[in-house]
């Protein structure tokens, strides 16, 4: 199977769709060009960046180096956590909390997988590393971003609900039993349909790149099926714990409900 390369005016002209839906929002006026524009003209620099940095890393193989890669990653996505939320934790909490759960789950997961199933030598060969570890980390920040959106606006909403269930001898984790559970099953619920819908709705991303770039299918099933139950784990594990954190937070040492540690609300 002959892989067909693509030119840069190809692109472009991918890019043109882009554009074009770009004028159709101002037209309108969705209040989305702009945003759509930046977000096509960063998604382009983006990943040529770094189809240069990942040919320099494959060339090196390095440990060291593609820890300092991992990092950089997981530093990205613990900023990327904070941002999509309307009214995050206070201060570096909210990053912190994010940033440590998707460690976490992420990192075990995903080294698990290279040591234990898949086993590639070196266990750290970038060639699986850096995919995995990415494509762990972008479902796992999209699961904590939503839990932790969920959670603070949920108590924020009932905090007069939730200081009364207090007062009336509660412990503060069963006041805020239930804002718990609905933001854990908001930040499972993209990757439960992303299963659900696997091969039966879509073929997922992965498994299209292999299978264009020349992978038999079955091959290619295979890595897809192991991909999407480590990413379910990953993004199950990383949203339990920055939910029972971020939720622990917003509690004092005397199970006082602290809603002076989220930030006021974006506009």
């Amino acid at each position: 199977m002959t892989l067909i390369d693509l030119s840069w005016w190809q692109l472009a002209l991918a890019a043109g769709l882009v554009v074009a839906l770009a004028g159709l929002a101002h037209v309108a006026r969705l209040g989305m060009s702009g945003s759509l524009l930046v977000a096509g003209l960063r998604t382009a620099v983006q990943l040529s960046l770094i189809g240069v940095v990942l040919e320099a890393l494959f060339s090196v193989a390095t440990l060291g180096w593609v820890a300092l890669m991992a990092a950089v990653m997981l530093a990205m996505a613990g900023r990327e956590v904070v941002a999509r939320q309307k009214r995050p934790l206070a201060g570096w909490w909210g990053a912190g909390i994010g940033t440590a759960s998707m460690f976490v789950s992420s990192f075990a997961v995903t080294v698990l997988t290279l040591v234990v199933i898949v086993g590639p030598t070196p266990w750290y060969e970038p060639q699986y590393a850096i995919p995995m570890l990415g494509m762990m980390l972008g479902n796992t920040m999209t699961g904590v971003a939503l839990g932790l959106d969920r959670l603070t606006d949920t108590v924020w909403r009932q905090r007069a609900l939730i200081e009364t269930r207090l007062m009336l001898g509660e412990r503060w984790q069963e006041a805020v039993a239930d804002a718990r559970r609905d933001a854990t099953r908001s930040g499972l619920i993209p990757i439960v349909n992303s299963m659900a819908a696997a091969g039966v709705v879509s073929l997922p991303g992965m498994m299209t790149g292999q299978i264009l770039s020349g992978t038999p299918p079955g091959l290619a099933v295979k890595y897809q099926i192991l991909i999407m139950f480590t990413i379910t784990a990953g993004t199950g594990f990383g949203t339990l714990v920055a939910v029972s954190a971020a939720s622990r937070r917003l509690f004092d040492g005397r199970e006082r409900l602290r809603v002076d540690r989220l930030r006021p609300v974006k506009r």
